[in-house]
C-alpha cells in the first residue's frame, strides 16, 4: 500500500468515530473556528473571507469557521471524512463544499481563495521535503496575491526533546458511556519521523470495542516548516503559541507573495 492510500485508509476508519478524541466536539469545533477567525480578521480586516481547508477531515476547523462567517471549500485525502464533514456542516446550518483531493494537487484555478488552512497536524503526514514543498507550492497558487496561508502543527520543538512513546487518554463521554483515546508512538532510527498507533476504546455492551489505527508523521520543526513555506514563495512567515492565538496548537502564519 503505498503511502498516500495507507493514510487515506487511516482516515476512512476513523471518520465515523473521530469526534469521540474530544470532550466535546461541537465545543472544540466553534472555539477552533472562533480562534482562527480572530487571525484571519487581523490579518486581512473585517469582512468575511472564502476559505480552503485542505485537510478538512470531519470538519472541524471547516465548520468552526464557517459559524463564524466565512466561505468555506473543503478537501482532504479521504473522501469518507470529507462527506462526514459536507454532513455535519448542513446539520449545523452552515454551506460547506467538500470532496476529496491531495493537497499536492488541489483541483482549484489560481487566486482561488483569500485564506488556505491545514490544522491539526495534517502537513507532516507528507514524509519527503519534495511533497512538503509540493503542497506548500500548491497551497501558495491557490492563494490570491497578498491571501494568508495558516498551518498548525503538534509543537515538535518541545517533543523532539524527549521523544515521547505514548499521549495521555482523553475520555469522551456519550449517553452509550465512555470512550477513550490514546496514542503509541514508535520512532524510527532517524529521530525525526514516527509510526503512530490510534487506539479507541469504545463500549460495547458489558465490554470494550478496540479499534487500532495506523499511520506514520515526520515531526517537522519550525525552522524547517518556516524554510519550506519561505522557499514555496510565501513572506512574512509568524509563529503564534497557543497562549497567544488560542489555538490548540502552535500556528504558523504567511502572507502569499
Amino acid at each position: 500500500m503505498s503511502g498516500d492510500s495507507a493514510v487515506a485508509r487511516f482516515y476512512d476508519r476513523l471518520a465515523a468515530d473521530y469526534h469521540l478524541v474530544y470532550t466535546d466536539w461541537d465545543a472544540g469545533t466553534a472555539r477552533q473556528g472562533r480562534a482562527l477567525d480572530a487571525v484571519i480578521r487581523a490579518e486581512l480586516g473585517p469582512d468575511d473571507a472564502s476559505v480552503l481547508d485542505c485537510s478538512c477531515g470531519i470538519g472541524t476547523q471547516a465548520i468552526g469557521l464557517g459559524l463564524c462567517g466565512h466561505r468555506v471549500t473543503g478537501t482532504d485525502l479521504s473522501a469518507t471524512a470529507a462527506a462526514r464533514a459536507v454532513r455535519e456542516a448542513a446539520r449545523r446550518g452552515v454551506p460547506l463544499a467538500a470532496a476529496a483531493a491531495d493537497m499536492r494537487r488541489l483541483p482549484f484555478p489560481e487566486g482561488r481563495f483569500d485564506v488556505v488552512v491545514s490544522a491539526d497536524n495534517s502537513l507532516p503526514h507528507l514524509l519527503r521535503p519534495q511533497d512538503v514543498r509540493t503542497a506548500l507550492a500548491d497551497m501558495r497558487r491557490v492563494l490570491r496575491s497578498g491571501g494568508l496561508l495558516m498551518v498548525s502543527t503538534r509543537p515538535y520543538d518541545e517533543i523532539l526533546k524527549t521523544r515521547p512513546v505514548s499521549t495521555p487518554p482523553q475520555v469522551h463521554q456519550s449517553p452509550h458511556g465512555r470512550s477513550v483515546t490514546f496514542q503509541l508512538w514508535d520512532w524510527h532510527a532517524d529521530g525525526e519521523h514516527y509510526d503512530l498507533e490510534h487506539f479507541q476504546l469504545v463500549p460495547d455492551g458489558g465490554d470494550w470495542n478496540v479499534q487500532v489505527r495506523r499511520t506514520t508523521y515526520w515531526a517537522l520543526t519550525r525552522e524547517q516548516l518556516t524554510q519550506y513555506v519561505v522557499e514555496a514563495g510565501f513572506t512574512e512567515p509568524s509563529w503564534t503559541t497557543t497562549e497567544n492565538s488560542g489555538f490548540f496548537q502552535p500556528l504558523l502564519t504567511a502572507r502569499a507573495a
